[in-house]
């Protein structure tokens, strides 16, 4: 499965467009890590721990589009873009990941 923010794949014409697939994760972040962040905030300097949450809701959110892409018969998904949001009261984290899925 080609992925790609493009909206082609160089060499490769689409043969047929199948439709809009998403993929979405809602992370919560659990007190540990709040409280770890809250001293990287505090003191200066990154948040490891935010990063690694973020990252992992990343990931997911871009394997279950391309999970959806395949059940569709897909071969790529072009034009790709990854959204984030905070929910509630800033302790659940939302990703999604959004695109059309092709067949090359």
């Amino acid at each position: 499965m080609i992925l790609t923010t493009t909206p082609n794949v160089e060499g490769y014409p689409v043969k047929s467009y199948l439709g809009l697939v998403c993929g979405e994760v809602i992370s919560g972040v659990d007190f540990v890590k709040d409280f770890a962040a809250g001293l990287s905030n505090f003191f200066g300097g990154r948040s490891s721990t935010y990063e690694e949450e973020l990252i992992a809701a990343r990931e997911q959110a871009i394997n279950e589009m391309a999970q959806r892409a395949a059940q569709m018969g897909a071969t790529a998904v072009v034009g790709i873009d990854i959204d984030y949001e905070v929910l509630g009261q800033g302790n659940m984290l939302m990703v999604t990941a959004s695109g059309t899925a092709v067949t090359i």
